[in-house]
């Protein structure tokens, strides 16, 4: 696996990571088992994924357990990153956001000890806190660096002029961005930002949360069942978008979760796209780290799939509304 680094202060790590969000019983797409995501994170480290990205309000806790679990007597092998910052109910519900200095330094304590280590590698919160000034958040997350439970400050989901604002703080060494064929927005002005920096990036949902390797909701208590860009008129559109990159897929000879990868780390080389795989089969994506999409590749894909063509937004209406990378 190539390596690379996040930003001009952040740790190396594989130039694929591997995201934990769909693994676990309460996995937001359906339940998948605990064994199988071990040998998945195993697997992955084997062959040579070094960052393993998880939050403390994944499955209530689930997925720091289960990484944990995994990471166990190879805890020299791996960058941990952790989110923070999103509260929720015994049932799972959603209940805001809590970025206080006071909130952050709680949460850390409960995250290193799901995970069993002694010190996070990449922390920040999941999302920006309107109730609190993020160089307040930043500050706090300063202050455990002092102490020796983190190492590097991160972000997720901000926008340029909060980048900026964390970054006169404390040095950020990456920033969490949703990115992929289907969503290009962070190419206007989040990325040049980062860059102008020295900032690196992690990039998730590379696969649209599975609409573009043509996965489908499994049931109502699969999220993607509520989600614009898998119903009504815009699923129907995307569809037919999917079976274009199948197609091409298809003429390249390889996957279309494959492409997707490979289209992410050639249109962005310096940063780190994020496998949600949740078995080991999934980590087929990995060989895309070898061999990114050429340019004549990329000029025929975008000519396929140009920029804004997938219809409705990547989340309900409410909760776009809510992100700050949005505005």
């Amino acid at each position: 696996m190539k390596t690379t680094k996040l930003g001009a202060q952040g740790p190396k790590v594989s130039a694929i990571g591997l995201g934990s969000l769909s693994m676990g019983r309460s996995g937001p797409f359906g339940a998948s088992q605990d064994d199988e995501a071990i040998r998945t994170i195993h697997e992955a480290m084997d062959r040579g994924v070094t960052l393993i990205d998880t939050a403390d309000f994944y499955g209530n806790g689930e997925s720091e357990l289960l990484v944990g679990r995994a990471i166990a007597g190879r805890r020299d092998k791996v960058v941990v990153s952790v989110k923070f910052g999103a509260m929720r109910g015994p049932n799972g519900q959603m209940l805001g956001l809590d970025c206080r200095p006071s909130a952050v330094k709680n949460f850390a304590a409960y995250s290193l000890k799901r995970l069993g280590i002694e010190v996070i590698d990449v922390y920040r919160p999941a999302r920006l806190d309107p109730s609190v000034p993020v160089e307040d958040t930043v500050g706090a997350i300063a202050d455990l660096i002092k102490e020796g439970y983190v190492k590097y400050v991160g972000l997720s989901e901000v926008g340029a002029d909060t980048i900026r604002r964390a970054h006169a703080v404390h040095p950020i060494a990456d920033v969490q961005m949703e990115y992929s064929i289907a969503t290009r927005t962070p190419e206007d002005k989040v990325f040049p930002a980062l860059r102008e920096l020295g900032i690196g990036a992690t990039l998730f949902g590379v696969l649209s949360r599975g609409l573009l390797s043509g996965s489908k909701p499994s049931g109502p208590k699969d999220v993607r069942a509520h989600l614009p860009r898998f119903s009504g008129e815009a699923g129907k559109e995307n569809e037919a978008l999917v079976e274009k990159l199948r197609a091409f897929a298809t003429k390249v000879g390889r996957t279309p979760a494959q492409v997707c990868m490979a289209w992410a780390l050639a249109k962005q080389p310096t940063f780190v796209p994020l496998s949600g795989a949740r078995t080991p089969a999934h980590l087929d994506v990995l060989t895309a780290a070898d061999r990114p999409l050429s340019a004549e590749e990329l000029t025929e894909l975008e000519t396929w799939l140009p920029r804004g063509a997938f219809k409705g937004t990547r989340y309900p209406e409410a909760q776009m509304a809510q992100l700050d990378s949005e505005r």
